[in-house]
């Protein structure tokens, strides 16, 4: 598996740098297949100066064994997962590149599945493959590529609006989560990122979640909206924007020692964000408070949810004082 954590600093590096470059006659088939997680293409070993006869005769001698037409596995018939990936690549021809599930997979923003191996490419279809689905593209652009573990693959930002065309909101949620844990890209860098994506399909999805992601009410604007909340769980009107153990709350109730916080960054928050959140909190904690919050997308968007959030912990409080 490769290693979990930051990417590496070349995702920018052309794909024609890794597959379209002549190799050197100093190089062998099996220092070649090393660098390709075991696999090499017909032409990569012509291009070693090996003629299709001296190709078949090491294929009878079992030194290359056949993946798919013009790919084969060297020394070896098994391959790793990496290893089927790259040979799916090479299969394609010049300029593929490994995209939409396969490359949220290995990105390790997306669970592994065991359907067919997606790859891209730009120009005419490339004759059918087993056990490949080809994706053919009008143009990719060079920040729509990148290379990991050393197989050619779609940038993480050309990733996930690839995936916002396939998969639901929830698991595309899930997989904007991950690429922002793993840094390989954050919420604000997607964001522009995807203005210079306009218009290709996927983005209006990925926008959209994003837009939930970060979305922010006016102080007013959330002010009207959660105190309509307070009403319909048929509670009593809060305090608002009151100041307590040094911080200001956005709502308060002194009887039963109650503090809501909003917040207008649902899930990606900076450190000193994060930092703050938390002295904020344990701060009313030590006072004796019981600090709750929600994010301003909740308020706007699962107001159903806030409010039977509320009124639990409202009963749950009240039955402690009584």
């Amino acid at each position: 598996m490769p290693q979990r954590g930051r990417a590496p600093r070349d995702w920018r590096l052309r794909h024609t740098r890794v597959c379209s470059k002549r190799q050197s006659i100093t190089d062998s088939p099996w220092s070649l297949a090393s660098k390709q997680h075991g696999v090499v293409s017909f032409s990569q070993l012509a291009a070693l100066g090996l003629s299709r006869r001296a190709i078949q005769h090491r294929v009878e001698r079992g030194r290359l064994h056949h993946v798919m037409r013009g790919i084969y596995a060297v020394g070896r018939p098994e391959l790793t997962r990496h290893g089927r990936w790259m040979a799916a690549v090479l299969a394609c021809g010049p300029g593929a590149v490994l995209s939409h599930g396969s490359a949220a997979e290995l990105w390790e923003i997306q669970p592994q599945s065991s359907g067919r191996i997606e790859v891209s490419r730009v120009g005419a279809q490339p004759a059918r493959r087993p056990g490949v689905r080809v994706h053919r593209r009008r143009r990719l652009e060079p920040d729509d590529l990148a290379v990991r573990t050393g197989i050619p693959v779609t940038s993480p930002i050309r990733t996930l609006v690839d995936l916002a065309v396939i998969i639901g909101p929830g698991r595309l949620e899930r997989a904007v989560n991950e690429a922002d844990r793993l840094d390989l890209v954050d919420p604000t860098r997607l964001r522009r990122g995807l203005e210079d994506l306009r218009g290709r399909p996927g983005v209006g999805r990925l926008r959209t979640l994003l837009d939930r992601r970060t979305f922010r009410l006016t102080d007013s604007e959330l002010e009207s909206r959660f105190l309509a909340l307070v009403d319909r769980a048929g509670l009593s009107r809060p305090q608002t924007r009151r100041r307590l153990n040094g911080f200001r709350v956005d709502f308060f109730w002194p009887d039963l020692g109650l503090v809501v916080e909003t917040d207008g960054l649902r899930y990606h928050r900076t450190p000193s964000h994060q930092a703050r959140d938390l002295a904020r909190d344990q701060a009313h904690t030590a006072a004796g408070l019981t600090p709750l919050r929600f994010s301003h997308a909740q308020v706007r968007f699962e107001p159903d949810r806030v409010r039977d959030t509320l009124a639990s912990v409202v009963d749950r409080l009240a039955a402690q004082g009584s």
